[in-house]
């Protein structure tokens, strides 16, 4: 891309988003640090290249891609705020995320732990799975492309750009676009972007984050391909000892060959490496925030291992009759830049300007990319990583089966150089038949000389059809017959002829292509039957939209209007409506919550302040979610999930006054256990009653504190009337309640007894004495 940092810097884009300073610079965009001056929050600000401004297909897909990628709403993935077109400058305006990327933290530390390797993983998976179940193929998953903020939160970056760059010329047969370390083999073979596709490259990162290294590198971006397709990715403990036998195993279940044998999308992936991690008790750990080179400064990148040595004589050219697999070619003698020392190429690669760095989603490719005289490629420099390749994909071989030598060197057709693992790529088939012929016309004997591409050899002179009219005397017909009937059929004939003829030029020109019809706000099932009608054949995928209706059309892929081969396949989007809370049933775990609430592309927010005491739900579980299940939010929206603190602090209830035993019942049902204290005297409670409880009622006692409450109870006992009682049956009275008679002096003990103290019913303590005055005389 063209340097148009100091044109850009202050400007104001679309009257809003200010340019403040580079952050990356790469082949077909620079990303800035901005302003969004409305809204005063800084910004990151895409800036494609100037020269697809003018390209009205292009921006159409740039802004529909955009929008689609805007509509995931997810922690770990940079979110999408605006996009728009200013003068030459088509834009992206994106979160900005403050610290580095996978890239930068490998580079920084060679290999990860598995737990910190795990701990990466995860959230990258976690987008992707929110990516897959919106219909969203990211198609570039690579170590640029995971971005690593402040506080270690990881999130995915470009979803959806890939797409956007797809020249609008090419079909989905006659072009690869990504990665070439991170191709899957089917994106190789068919050009096809599936959510196993993505699930091969999240396996070649995981497998890059144990080693240091991805598994693949070559002479060329093409040279990286066929292994891709044509070896098994080795484990990452071949490479590296220590790491667990089970991570070797998921790495190598991520990445084989053939896609339905791979985990089904990002979401099933995750699960399996949350598996791994639990039956390996990996610890959680916290990712550190890499320091990211400045822009102006050499992006970090792999060291290639240094390459085997190839045979010194090149190999004799097939025969032309029969077309020779590329795995049974031998290779050909390294190139020079190949042939260089590790450190040297180490070196050259540290020299490579940072504005080569990776970090678009894909090149394409400028006029005069052509093969030089010789049929060779250029030999100095070598070919920067992330230049542009075209690479005709009907020269890749099928897909062989079963495992393949750990080093092949492929035949690389000419006019392309050595390539490295993070460049993104844009290699179309329809060059390779040009490239292949210029290098047929080239001897094979000089001493840097390729062979032919496998599958592309010319035929001798002696094998072609003549191009010239046949000379000589020719054979004279006779004159025909003057005959009504022969001139008839003739005539019938010739129509026939012309109408076949006429089909055929129909057909071949424009009878075999359709239109795809518009049904964007129709209801699913008429969609399909437009498509249909129209000979296409719909494939319906469903996302959430706030705005579209559930059932109803949202887009199509091709566009409405656009031309496509009938029996082509269209993919219809589908609204699915807003998002519904989710029924979280009380007492789930709070990791059940959030990924049912992240599933319904809704945001968990768990606050301990809303956490709440509950009795019957154990401490750390789902009490409720709020908004209640059910209930439609807009993508994104926050539901809180309110998780119980346990049973609360329990109060000693108030139980003076009562009998014992009802006392004890009540303390038990409050969740106490009673006991007996030591008794006392209460001039105001009757014997048997409560005088109070230690703790004293009221009392909150913390539910995990001891639960046992002692119980006072009163010793009180009510004086009875003792009046015209003898002494004898005042003691008889009085003894049962631990009372005592005492006579005054001069009282007969056989009198009736008139007065006395304490008086009649009042209570008193066990052992008082009770004074009594009786008459002088017996009666």
């Amino acid at each position: 891309m063209e340097d148009k940092g100091p044109s850009l810097i202050g400007a104001l884009l679309e009257q809003r988003y200010r340019v403040d300073a580079p952050l990356a610079r790469g082949g077909m965009s620079a990303v800035y640090r901005g302003l969004d001056t409305r809204l005063d929050r800084p910004v990151a600000i895409k800036v494609m290249d100037s020269r697809f401004a003018d390209d009205k297909t292009f921006v159409e897909r740039f802004e529909r891609e955009a929008r689609s990628a805007a509509k995931i709403h997810h922690p770990n993935v940079v979110a999408v705020h605006d996009q728009g077109l200013d003068g030459a400058h088509v834009y992206l305006v994106m979160e900005l995320v403050s610290g580095g990327t996978l890239r930068d933290l490998l580079a920084e530390r060679g290999t990860l732990p598995a737990p910190l390797a795990v701990a990466i993983m995860e959230p990258v998976l976690s987008a992707l799975a929110a990516a897959h179940r919106a219909g969203l193929i990211h198609r570039d998953i690579k170590p640029e492309n995971v971005l690593i903020g402040a506080g270690g939160i990881v999130k995915v970056a470009d979803f959806g750009l890939v797409r956007a760059v797809e020249s609008p010329g090419t079909t989905k047969s006659s072009v690869i676009l990504g990665t070439v370390s991170y191709l899957s083999p089917e994106q190789v073979t068919t050009g096809a972007a599936t959510s196993q596709g993505d699930v091969y490259s999240a396996g070649i990162v995981l497998y890059e984050a144990l080693t240091g290294a991805p598994p693949y590198y070559g002479d060329s971006a093409l040279s990286v391909a066929y292994r891709h397709v044509n070896n098994d990715v080795p484990a990452p403990g071949s490479k590296v000892a220590g790491i667990p036998p089970l991570l070797d195993e998921l790495v190598v279940r991520a990445t084989r060959r053939d896609p339905a044998v791979r985990p089904a999308d990002g979401a099933a992936f995750l699960a399996e490496l949350q598996q791994v991690r639990a039956a390996l008790s990996l610890p959680r750990m916290r990712v550190p925030v890499p320091t990211p080179p400045p822009p102006d400064e050499p992006a970090p990148r792999p060291s290639a291992p240094a390459p085997a040595p190839a045979p010194a004589t090149p190999p004799s050219p097939p025969a032309p009759a029969a077309a020779v697999p590329a795995a049974s070619a031998p290779a050909p003698a390294t190139p020079p830049a190949a042939a260089a020392p590790p450190a040297a190429a180490a070196s050259r690669q540290a020299a490579a300007p940072r504005a080569a760095a990776a970090e678009e989603p894909t090149d394409v490719v400028r006029p005069g990319d052509e093969p030089t005289e010789t049929g060779m490629s250029p030999v100095a420099p070598p070919e920067d990583p992330e230049a542009t390749i075209r690479v005709r994909m009907s020269d890749l071989p099928p897909a062989v089966s079963g495992p393949q030598p750990a080093t092949v060197v492929r035949p690389v057709p000419t006019g392309f150089s050595a390539a490295g693992p993070q460049g993104t790529r844009a290699m179309l088939r329809t060059d390779l038949d040009n490239a292949a012929e210029a290098a047929a016309r080239q001897p094979q004997t000089g001493p840097h000389s390729r062979p032919v591409p496998s599958g592309y050899f010319p035929l001798p002179p002696d094998q072609r059809p003549p191009t010239q009219p046949q000379t000589g005397p020719q054979p004279v017909p006779p004159e025909p017959r003057p005959r009504g009937r022969r001139l008839l059929v003739l005539g019938i004939v010739g129509l026939l002829v012309l109408g076949l003829l006429g089909a055929g030029v129909w057909w071949f020109s424009s009878g075999r292509y359709t239109e795809i019809p518009a049904v964007a706000g129709k209801d699913a099932t008429t969609a399909e039957e437009m498509l249909r009608a129209a000979d296409l054949a719909p494939q319906v995928t469903t996302m959430r939209d706030n705005s579209v209706d559930a059932g109803i059309v949202i887009s199509t892929d091709p566009g409405t209007g656009a031309k496509a081969l009938r029996g082509d396949q269209v993919k219809v989007l589908v609204s699915a409506g807003k998002p519904v809370v989710p029924d979280v049933q009380a007492g789930a775990t709070r990791d059940e919550a959030e990924r049912a609430i992240i599933a319904a592309q809704l945001q968990p927010h768990i606050d301990d302040g809303n956490d709440v005491f509950d009795e019957k739900i154990p401490e750390g579980k789902v009490v409720r979610l709020d908004p209640v299940a059910g209930t439609k939010l807009d993508i994104g929206q926050r539901v809180v999930v309110v998780l119980s603190k346990g049973p609360g602090p329990r109060t000693v209830p108030d139980v003076r006054g009562r009998a014992r035993d009802e006392a004890f019942q009540a303390l038990r049902d409050a969740g106490f256990e009673p006991y007996d204290g030591a008794p006392e005297f209460a001039a105001d409670l009757d014997g048997g009653r409560v005088i109070r409880t230690d703790p004293p009622a009221t009392t909150k006692i913390d539910a995990k504190a001891s639960k046992r409450v002692a119980v006072v109870v009163s010793t009180a006992v009510t004086v009875p009337d003792l009046n015209d009682k003898t002494a004898a049956e005042a003691q008889a009275l009085l003894q049962p309640l631990g009372l005592t008679i005492e006579l005054q002096p001069f009282a007969n003990p056989n009198g009736k007894i008139f007065t006395q103290s304490p008086a009649a019913n009042t209570r008193v303590a066990k052992g008082t004495k009770v004074s009594v005055f009786t008459s002088l005389f017996s009666f």
